[in-house]
């Protein structure tokens, strides 16, 4: 497939096309080995925030300065990360990187477990955590093309996506649970042997079996250069990427101060923090479902209305009255942030050619990501401000606010390309 052909979206029935993806070995073991390891990542999700809040006297601003060094690196690192998979064996670089991602759990649970972790060496371990992570994205997002093919690529996008929400239900609620009874340091000693699983799946795949191609990038710095070409040249691109960097900094990342909505403003524990986040997730899991249905490269429409109804839902969802009626809105909520996230990642991967996927991914990836080092410590701030509710209710208006604009300038864009043959008349 050419860069720019486009691909009608459509929507086909049947267990067969929604799980097509799993028919295939290499992706198999890849997802076994996820759904493992993501559950011990969420786990650590959900301690982790906890441990900051304890740590700093219940901080929002301190949970805001740990997501930003979780995920500062994704600026510096993010693109490098793209050439990386473009030039070197996927499955390889995923090794070293998941086991690099363990041993930041295993240090963090002794520290926890002994008692002598500090807060400024949380702040170490996230970051440290956070480039590991910065590298891992890129390269995970465009392995599932090797392993399955284009034509199959929207499937193990949404699968990816449903691996990833499976575990967000069973984490988060499982480390609530742990956290009440024995404290946060063993669930960060759970998470650290999960990577087994995901190391254990990537080493037993065949890489005779890859949906490889020839072309590889020289240099990183030249190779990031003309993944950045690409972009530039694509207007649609353009516009799906910049979409994608409001929505997720100032919408997505709502879900860093749960934590603060639990405790702050309906006065529970770890527990109801954990069901908010599994509430959330199984938006996100329905999502998939719809996700996965969809076969060729989503169109631009599908990706901004899934964006208006997200921002629409979160609104809602930050003005709820009672902890049940918002866990409640965070269902809807979540199937449209899936829908969303799901759709632009398809559009861009599926935009590409094979040999700039990798660091066209490592673009997505740095506007999906790099603006949490930006939106996490400000939707901390406002929540300590203007109160727990805040970031929901700011976040919800962004994402609208952003896809409203975004349509309104597409619509007059083609309003202008309709007029000019008329004008040249």
């Amino acid at each position: 497939m050419t860069a720019g052909t486009e691909q009608p979206e459509s929507s086909t029935p049947g267990g067969a096309t929604m799980f097509a993806s799993l028919r295939i070995r290499n992706y198999r073991l890849f997802a076994s080995g996820q759904v493992v390891s993501l559950v011990g990542t969420w786990m650590q999700r959900v301690a982790q925030d906890w441990l900051v809040l304890n740590l700093s006297g219940g901080s929002p601003v301190a949970l805001g300065v740990a997501a930003a060094l979780q995920f500062g690196p994704t600026l510096l690192l993010s693109l490098f990360g793209g050439a990386f998979a473009d030039r070197y064996d996927k499955r390889k670089l995923l090794v070293v990187l998941q086991v690099g991602m363990g041993l930041c759990a295993l240090t963090l649970g002794i520290l926890d477990v002994s008692g002598t972790a500090t807060l400024s060496i949380v702040y170490v371990l996230c970051f440290l955590n956070g480039c590991f992570s910065a590298v891992d994205a890129p390269v995970r997002q465009s392995f599932a093309g090797e392993m399955v093919g284009p034509s199959a690529i929207t499937n193990a996008v949404a699968l990816n996506s449903m691996t990833f929400n499976t575990a967000r239900i069973v984490g988060p609620a499982v480390a609530g649970l742990m956290i009440a009874a024995i404290g946060t340091g063993w669930v960060f000693l759970v998470n650290a042997a999960t990577f087994v699983a995901v190391v254990t799946g990537l080493l037993l795949m065949r890489p005779a079996d890859m949906f490889a191609y020839e072309k590889r990038p020289g240099r990183a710095l030249g190779a990031v250069l003309e993944g950045l070409r690409e972009v530039q040249q694509r207007p649609d691109l353009i516009v799906l990427l910049t979409v994608v960097f409001f929505v997720s900094t100032f919408g997505i990342n709502f879900f860093m101060t749960l934590a603060i909505t639990a405790r702050s403003v309906f006065g529970r524990g770890a527990e109801s923090y954990g069901l908010l986040t599994s509430a959330l997730a199984v938006g996100c899991l329905a999502g998939t479902f719809v996700a996965a249905r969809r076969v060729g490269r989503p169109r631009l429409r599908t990706v901004l209305l899934a964006g208006l109804f997200f921002g629409i839902a979160e609104l809602f969802t930050g003005v709820m009255p009672t902890y049940a009626l918002t866990a409640l809105l965070l269902i809807p909520t979540g199937l449209g942030q899936l829908v969303f996230t799901t759709a632009a990642n398809a559009a861009v991967q599926l935009g590409v050619t094979e040999s700039m996927r990798g660091r066209v991914m490592g673009i997505y990836m740095l506007v999906l990501l790099g603006g949490t080092p930006l939106g996490g410590p400000v939707l901390g701030w406002l929540a300590e401000v203007l109160g727990g509710r805040a970031p929901l209710v700011i976040g919800g208006v962004a994402t609208a606010a952003t896809v409203v604009i975004a349509a309104a300038l597409l619509a007059a864009q083609a309003r202008r390309v309709a007029r000019r043959p008329l004008a040249q008349a």
